[in-house]
């Protein structure tokens, strides 16, 4: 056996794999007043990290009408104090969940800043005429690729995707107008909680959470790490 082969075989420790996290905190008296504007802060800090190769990427997580769940990373293409957007094909797995169950929870994994930021809350399809307007700010190979990819449909092979994009390739050469497909479009998710979590010393972590009130402002708890 080769040095590399028993390094490759030796089990991995779990348990000894820790960071040791930041001292400074987040308060109750720091916070924005709407987590949308918290967001905002901590995205455009995400943003200029530099050690983030997408601060957009989150964890999608949807349950069926059986509630079984499954989970995916997307990139976020908006936000404001409706709701946080991405794109999707609605044919795909997360699609058909979401016509069945609209509750969604959002991930943002900023493990460089030692920050998560947890979305829950209600998805709702984007106007044709919103999706439209992103549909066409997109690069014309992922505009071809909307059409090409069945999304989470089982292929016999990866020649199975390529012989469907370069005959799209073909049918809308570069400069040319791709339509939006039918099946392709946003999804809002209208925040009913926002998790803001910061690491600290000792495993003692901020957790400072937003939760929707009845009439339309927030709530601010916050939970035992």
């Amino acid at each position: 056996m080769t040095d590399r082969e028993a390094g490759e075989s030796a089990p991995l420790d779990l348990a000894s794999m820790r960071k040791h996290y930041r001292a400074e905190g987040l308060s109750e008296d720091g916070l924005a007043d709407t987590p949308v504007a918290q967001f905002a802060r901590w995205f455009r800090q995400a943003a200029a990290e530099g050690h983030l190769f997408e601060p957009n990427a989150m964890v999608v997580s949807t349950a069926d009408a059986a509630g079984r769940p499954s989970s995916r990373t997307v990139l976020l293409k908006g936000f404001d104090e409706q709701g946080f957007v991405f794109y999707t094909n609605y044919d795909s797995r997360k699609g058909r969940d979401l016509a069945e169950n609209p509750h969604i929870s959002l991930l943002f994994p900023w493990h460089p800043m030692a920050r998560q930021v947890i979305v829950q809350g209600v998805a709702r399809r984007t106007g044709r005429e919103e999706t439209a307007a992103y549909f066409r700010s997109r690069p014309h190979g992922s505009r071809l690729g909307a059409w090409a990819s069945a999304q989470s449909t089982v292929i016999t092979t990866r020649g199975v995707l390529d012989a469907s994009y370069a005959e799209l390739a073909a049918r809308y050469p570069e400069g040319e107008e791709v339509p939006v497909p039918p099946h392709w479009g946003g999804f809002r998710v209208a925040p009913r909680s926002v998790e803001f979590w910061q690491g600290r010393e000792n495993r003692l972590h901020d957790r400072l959470r937003y939760v929707a009130e009845a009439d339309g402002g927030w709530r601010v708890e916050r939970l035992s790490p």
